[in-house]
């Protein structure tokens, strides 16, 4: 019983381990919460453990439950998220004119690939006997951890900056969540949480300092490298915002690979909005890092990004880069996205394809290699954006001269 296939929690600044049983979310030698924590398996008990065939059948993230930091007698907290279809998309790689597949995951239960990450953590809430789960979201980690603790039985209790999207903050409240709207920034809602952590005891679902939220985003990674295992991409492309999404997928496909289950590993690239560059920037080696976040992809408008060392990782690990987009090019993704293959996707889920535009443009992808895009979130998340990026409705009279003059 309990999860021997889990060894530590490694700091990633100095090494220090703490006990995967336990609940801690950075390391104490390091002050706020710059020392963030990288759960570490025993491989050859993880390989014992999953015994399903690595056929691309993939009903829901739990097939891969011989990977995840889950006790074995705990019953998860699923409303069957993951498991979501690769879709070959050749009207957009005729646009691009470069082969692309598309990962969707605003397919997941809440519209969101984060609700992978939301099942484990209230997942492991249970297992600790908390019944109060929190975090600072600008959205869509809310409106999936609301959801989750609606099913888990869990009181839930929100901190959003006050400029958060309305349409996304409708989801919480319909979960039966608190929504506080903090006057100010996703940062400093994101401190607020961390305080109230530390002060009631709740369990916090942030993704930049739990560390079992990158393991529930992993799975992304798995069922990449089990779908594409017959004809896998040169590149997979994730936007940035905290990190740990790039990171969450980088490590999946890198233990498909190390376990033998997949011949290679494709590269990352990582893309972030020009008002939110701070990973790229780092990754860069740039002078002048920005801690201000400033983007109409509000689900990476981060300023100062927890996980930018984990982001890093994926990007160097995978021989792979980062690239910077406007949000004019975010706008463009998203129309492109959806009239090329009718795939709705908000900002930062459609920024992906800004960004092989960018990379195309730079070398940085060849026209001949085959690219995997990852989108994150539903367009249903953020209309107003598009209908910014539509240019929205066209008004007409009552009658048919108003048609025909466009038309005829």
């Amino acid at each position: 019983m309990g999860m021997d296939h889990v060894t530590s929690l490694r700091c990633t600044l100095c090494g220090d381990r703490y006990d995967p049983e336990s609940v801690v979310y950075t390391c104490s030698n390091h002050e706020g919460v710059t020392g963030i924590l990288e759960v570490e398996y025993d491989y050859d008990r993880v390989h014992d453990r999953f015994d399903a065939a690595f056929d691309g059948v993939v009903p829901s993230q739990w097939k891969y439950r011989a990977f995840l930091p889950v006790r074995d007698e705990t019953e998860p907290v699923t409303l069957h998220e993951g498991g979501t279809e690769l879709i070959e998309t050749p009207r957009l790689s005729a646009e691009l004119g470069v082969e692309t597949v598309v990962k969707d995951d605003g397919h997941c239960p809440t519209g969101v690939l984060k609700d992978r990450a939301s099942s484990v953590s209230t997942t492991k809430a249970r297992e600790h006997g908390r019944d109060v789960v929190t975090c600072a979201s600008t959205g869509n980690a809310a409106a999936s951890l609301a959801g989750y603790a609606a099913r888990a039985g869990l009181d839930c209790r929100l901190f959003v900056p006050g400029d958060a999207p309305e349409g996304k903050l409708a989801q919480p409240l319909v979960y039966g969540a608190d929504v506080l709207a903090v006057d100010g920034t996703y940062d400093e809602a994101y401190d607020l949480s961390m305080a109230v952590t530390e002060t009631f005891g709740w369990y916090n679902r942030n993704a930049a300092v739990n560390p079992f939220q990158v393991e529930g985003k992993r799975t992304v990674g798995l069922e990449l490298a089990e779908q594409t295992r017959t004809d896998p991409p040169d590149w997979v492309v994730v936007s940035m915002g905290d990190g740990c999404t790039i990171y969450g997928a980088w490590k999946g496909l890198r233990e498909s690979h190390e376990l033998g289950f997949v011949d290679d590993t494709p590269k990352m690239l990582g893309v972030q909005s020009a008002g939110a560059s701070a990973i790229h920037d780092a990754f860069h080696d740039h002078d002048d890092v920005a801690d201000v976040a400033d983007t109409v992809a509000d689900s990476i408008a981060v300023g100062r990004p927890r996980n930018t060392v984990k982001a890093c990782t994926a990007l160097s690990e995978s021989g792979g880069t980062s690239v910077v987009v406007s949000d004019d090019e975010i706008l463009r993704a998203e129309r492109t996205l959806g009239s090329t293959e009718g795939i709705y996707a908000e900002p930062a889920g459609a920024a992906p394809v800004a960004g092989v535009r960018k990379a195309l443009a730079a070398g940085i992808v060849e026209e001949d290699e085959r690219v995997c895009l990852v989108v994150t979130g539903n367009g249903l998340k953020d209309t107003e954006s598009a209908m910014a990026a539509t240019g929205g409705i066209e008004h007409i009279a009552p009658d048919l001269e108003d048609v025909t003059e466009r038309y005829a």
